[in-house]
């Protein structure tokens, strides 16, 4: 049933009554055809977090997930920068006037838009267009693909500002993509690892010319959004969820999984087309 006042199909059932949250005023946000995007647009500040962008960004995160017109994220930046971190004049410098308590309420809602990242049921890109530095670095860290341009980079550099080098779930997310010994580094250090170098150990999915950065990822986007999207974010949930079991545990979930997936729309639509000798109509169901 359609709830009054709100579009139709676009709506969970579960969901309470209240509106979905159209625009943003902390960074740009839009909707087509499955696909949505946030772009950061504080290019004069290399699109630097500000308290009103962490919490916007945790709120999306609460709220597309229940969306029917969203069937994967692109994260991007607007000018030279995907994303530098914690801004140091609105947030470094009123946290030195912090209690612990306001601290801990920061350093959660700074890992609430990680956790969302990786709990949302659809598949998000980080398209990094430049630099991603700090928190920059993380967002993208915790995205499920990450498309990099050529002059992109990452600075994992929480250290080089005297804090812990594991900060918003790195040392969690880093070491299960890149491996422990390079993860090691990166956190300790900080030093900048450039696009060629986050190919090359996996940070990066894919590499490309700057000018055709959001041309691929709005492909790879496409892709997904035309595609099984109901598989494609059960793959995602089981790929989070598996991550800290032992195999047996992981069959045995997969196998549960996989009976319920025989169930869908989409499964029986593959037979149908695959003997109709045509394409299939994916419905994400």
């Amino acid at each position: 049933m359609r709830r009054r006042g709100l579009p139709s199909g676009v709506v969970s059932p579960f969901r309470a009554s209240a509106r979905f949250t159209e625009s943003w005023d902390h960074f740009g946000f839009e909707i087509a055809n499955g696909v949505a995007t946030v772009t950061f647009n504080r290019p004069e500040r290399l699109n630097a977090l500000t308290y009103d962008v962490y919490a916007d960004l945790r709120d999306l995160l609460t709220e597309i997930e229940h969306r029917d017109d969203v069937s994967v994220l692109v994260i991007t930046g607007e000018g030279r920068g995907f994303c530098s971190g914690g801004d140091v004049e609105d947030i470094i410098g009123d946290l030195q006037q912090s209690d612990t308590k306001r601290l801990l309420e920061f350093a959660r809602l700074t890992g609430s838009v990680v956790e969302g990242i990786r709990r949302v049921p659809m598949p998000v890109i980080a398209a990094v267009n430049g630099v991603a530095a700090g928190a920059g670095s993380v967002i993208a860290l915790a995205a499920d693909l990450r498309i990099v341009a050529t002059s992109g980079s990452f600075h994992f550099l929480f250290t080089k500002v005297g804090l812990a080098g594991a900060d918003m779930g790195s040392a969690y997310l880093l070491p299960r993509v890149v491996g422990l010994g390079r993860a090691t580094e990166m956190l300790l250090l900080g030093d900048k690892v450039t696009s060629d170098q986050a190919l090359a150990v996996g940070l990066a999915n894919r590499v490309v010319d700057d000018d055709q950065l959001m041309e691929e990822a709005m492909t790879l986007a496409r892709k997904i959004a035309d595609g099984p999207s109901l598989a494609y974010g059960v793959t995602k949930v089981l790929l989070g969820r598996e991550l800290d079991m032992d195999l047996s545990s992981a069959i045995e979930l997969e196998a549960y999984t996989q009976a319920l997936m025989m169930t869908t729309e989409d499964h029986a639509e593959f037979y149908q087309a695959f003997t109709g000798k045509r394409p299939p109509e994916w419905k994400g169901r």
